[in-house]
């Protein structure tokens, strides 16, 4: 078994358990190509355990987070069917190690991302309905001691997320500057605008768009693509009531058991 072969078991094992593990970028010396490599091989697993792909999601979007890390892009993952709360909107932490969330906008596609030279416009021609997001995050790795390519294999640290049911118009949505408040248990505890997420959430999906497309894997029609926080990650726990605002959206609420 190669090292990437083996920090891929060793994360969907802990995923599985709820055990984390030390840091790995050491061992893969922070290499970001190798760290999606195992990122792909952790994937595999999900999939042959019988979890599907029904998106993106993109992370590492806010400048102050890609400077703590030492990076100057953002990075992505996979979201499977079982990271969505929706119909529920319950978040269950027993299998977790310490979740985070925060609030996000989502994309929902109407066409195939697969023309040869992505614009801006195409991205925008492409979104079927904005949503109002929250995001949880979840580090495999102990104590969220992470550096980029630790993050990168452990699926950009996705562990679930929760989408309104409101399906605004893109044209509707003031992307670059709009705002989002997210309050626990009736205290705000994080907020910002996408002003936040590379200037523009659509920068953001762009960006995955592109990354995508060159790798001959595009992003598909009815995919839903998260596209960065507008704000702070905030941790979560047992008994926890999450409430996000979005402007121009219906609240969004998550509990935490």
């Amino acid at each position: 078994m190669s090292v990437v072969e083996r920090l891929a078991q060793d994360l969907f094992n802990a995923l599985e358990s709820g055990i984390p593990i030390p840091p790995l970028r050491e061992e893969i010396n922070n290499d970001i190509r190798l760290a999606y490599q195992v990122q792909e091989h952790l994937v595999r697993h999900r999939l042959e355990a019988g979890e599907r792909i029904i998106g993106k999601k993109i992370g590492l979007t806010s400048p102050a987070v890609q400077k703590q890390l030492g990076v100057d892009q953002p990075d992505y993952g996979m979201l499977f069917h079982t990271m969505d709360l929706s119909t529920g909107g319950v978040l269950e932490v027993s299998n977790l190690i310490m979740p985070k969330a925060e609030g996000e906008l989502a994309f929902i596609l109407k066409e195939d991302l697969d023309k040869e030279d992505l614009t801006l416009e195409n991205i925008k021609n492409a979104i079927g309905a904005v949503v109002i997001a929250i995001e949880v995050v979840d580090s495999r790795v102990e104590n969220w001691k992470i550096g980029i390519s630790d993050t990168i294999a452990d699926n950009a640290s996705g562990s679930h997320f929760i989408l309104g049911p409101e399906r605004i118009a893109l044209e509707n949505v003031k992307t670059s500057s709009i705002e989002m408040k997210l309050y626990k248990n009736d205290e705000l505890v994080s907020e910002g605008s996408g002003a936040a997420c590379m200037g523009d959430p659509l920068n953001a999906a762009l960006w995955l768009a592109q990354i995508m497309k060159n790798q001959g894997s595009p992003l598909l029609k009815g995919e839903i693509l998260l596209s960065g926080a507008l704000g702070p990650m905030v941790p979560v726990s047992s008994g926890d009531e999450l409430t996000m605002t979005l402007d121009g959206f219906k609240d969004l609420q998550l509990s935490v058991r």
